[in-house]
């Protein structure tokens, strides 16, 4: 997950798709809109996680990855003939998939893995999802310095090969095991995570106080690396090696049952169309259709997309909100590194502490959202009413915005409609991303920053050529954009108000009771058939 956020550097190698191919930013926040739709839309790849392992679906995203930003990579250097605009929105398309297909693969898998953590475990993968940007940026650098264009050949193959180096290690376990034990190492990965995260903000802040040269980025690139990025392998494999010495003893207490064995959740099938508007209770396994059909799903619809859709324009629009606003090439990669690292520390955030407030005082998970889109208003200001240096701070809330109401999204949509079909209503909840970023994006940022920049042209006296890109200076190229989408953004605030309403009391009652019935059904079956091995 930590290499595969290749969508959130779109703002850093945009100028170059822009200036290489000569197009406005209409056409460009187009280019971005597939490549969010191709991140988020992931049915698919949810389909084919239901009647395939994780490693089929991994396997199918390295090769979209490695194809998708590769035939980009061929026609912003030009070793091809200048795409059509319809053949660079399929090729980002596809990439940006691929991120879809890693999602499913390991997230999906992991959370039917720790069920009663769920929000800790959507938290810390989509946070190392979000840090992804910052990683990567150090690594490229370290390989490429300052050339942009290269960090499009560069995210073309390190996620695939990634991907195709873990392929059989991410698959679904069924464990009866402490739930406290899980939780602690849950923690000690947070906090190396964390000290990643601040080891990369600091050296952000040092590579925008003094210019780099390529030996001090292969330095910071290599202690990401070697000594924080492989810290939370080592604290797993010290939890290995400790399950495996109590196994030898005889008293470890976590003992996989074969996943052939269907223990648990034996339900009489009936047919998914008859029932569609006669959904379960909120908690039960819900079939697709009902699941999509019901109001709770329409409500969180509407929610992220008016809230993600309007902090995902802000994350995609970054190069060129700074680029207009006077700031220079190395602070606009500051910033989509700021972004970045707040985007991880909004993902492990949300998902940690509302797994412990839902825990100890039964805190409703869609309260919080709304919190987070009501701060990522004020982000939204920022940029609409810019004042030296509020890019910054900007980018700090957007970035923690946008991060933190992933695994509150996901996390809800796993608590009300159960996971029996969580990896294919997981990708629907995602879809309401590109919905709000076409709107907002393309419909409106990018139109109003193209139609104010043929206004400066005109007052110069000048006359835009044909393929040549469209380029706006001033606060005026985002202000109304902006006021939009913080209007847009309160909406889904308010809307998200009306899921809390609903849920209130769902969210008051014992949510996880059935895993730890079912987690104690697997230990009785595992003392029946191995009575002299239990601890």
């Amino acid at each position: 997950m930590s290499v595969n956020g290749a969508t959130y550097l779109f703002g850093v190698y945009s100028n170059d798709i822009k200036s290489s191919l000569g197009y406005d930013q209409t056409t460009l926040n187009l280019v971005s809109f597939f490549k969010d739709l191709g991140g988020n839309l992931g049915i698919i790849s949810g389909l084919i996680n239901e009647i395939t392992p994780p490693w089929v679906v991994l396997a199918i995203g390295a090769a979209m990855n490695f194809f998708g930003y590769f035939m980009i990579w061929l026609a912003v250097t030009g070793r091809t003939a200048s795409p059509h605009v319809w053949q660079m929105c399929l090729y980002i398309w596809i990439g940006a998939d691929s991120q879809a297909f890693a999602n499913t693969g390991s997230l999906i898998t992991c959370v039917k893995n720790f069920p009663e953590s769920r929000g800790i475990v959507l938290g810390l993968l989509k946070g190392f999802v979000g840090l992804s940007g910052a990683i990567m940026t150090q690594l490229y650098h370290a390989l490429h310095g300052n050339n942009t264009k290269s960090l499009v050949l560069f995210i073309a193959w390190l996620p695939a090969a990634v991907s195709v180096v873990f392929l059989r290690t991410v698959r679904i376990v069924k464990v009866s095991r402490r739930h406290e034990k899980d939780v602690r190492i849950f923690y000690d990965v947070l906090y190396s995570s964390l000290a990643l995260a601040a080891f990369l903000m600091v050296v952000i802040i040092v590579e925008n106080r003094f210019e780099f040269k390529r030996i001090e980025y292969v330095g910071s690139a290599s202690v990401v690396v070697v000594m924080l990025l492989f810290v939370p392998l080592g604290i797993i494999i010290r939890q290995e090696f400790y399950e495996w010495k109590n196994s030898k003893n005889g008293c470890s207490d976590a003992k996989i049952v074969p996943e052939n064995e269907n223990t648990f959740n034996q339900q009489t099938p009936v047919s998914c169309i008859k029932n569609v508007f006669s959904p379960p209770p909120r908690g039960e396994d819900y079939t697709i259709l009902q699941a999509l059909f019901s109001i709770d799903m329409l409500i969180l619809f509407i929610a992220t997309s008016c809230g993600i859709g309007g902090t995902l324009t802000a994350i995609d629009n970054l190069g060129q909100i700074a680029k207009s606003l006077g700031y220079n090439t190395n602070t606009i990669t500051t910033f989509v590194s700021l972004v970045s690292i707040w985007n991880y520390l909004g993902r492990v955030a949300s998902g940690f502490a509302s797994e412990i407030l839902l825990t100890k005082y039964k805190f409703p998970r869609p309260l919080m959202l709304t919190f987070v889109l009501l701060f990522s208003c004020i982000g939204h200001l920022l940029i609409a009413f810019p004042v030296p240096n509020s890019l910054y701070v900007a980018s700090v809330i957007i970035g923690f915005c946008f991060g933190a109401q992933w695994p509150l999204l996901f996390a809800v949509i796993s608590e009300v409609f159960g996971l029996k079909y969580y990896s294919t209503l997981f990708q629907f909840g995602a879809v309401a991303s590109p919905v709000g970023a076409y709107v907002l994006n393309v419909k409106v940022a990018g139109h109003l920053y193209d139609k104010e920049a043929i206004k400066q042209l005109g007052v110069k006296g000048l006359v835009r050529k044909p393929g040549e890109d469209l380029t706006c200076l001033g606060g005026e190229c985002y202000k109304v954009s902006f006021v939009i989408i913080t209007v847009v953004t309160f909406f889904g605030c308010l809307v998200s108000l009306v899921l809390v309403v609903r849920t209130w009391e769902f969210y008051k009652g014992d949510i996880y009771r059935k895993f730890r019935e079912e987690a104690k059904c697997a230990s009785k079956a595992i003392n029946d058939v191995h009575p002299d091995e239990t601890g």
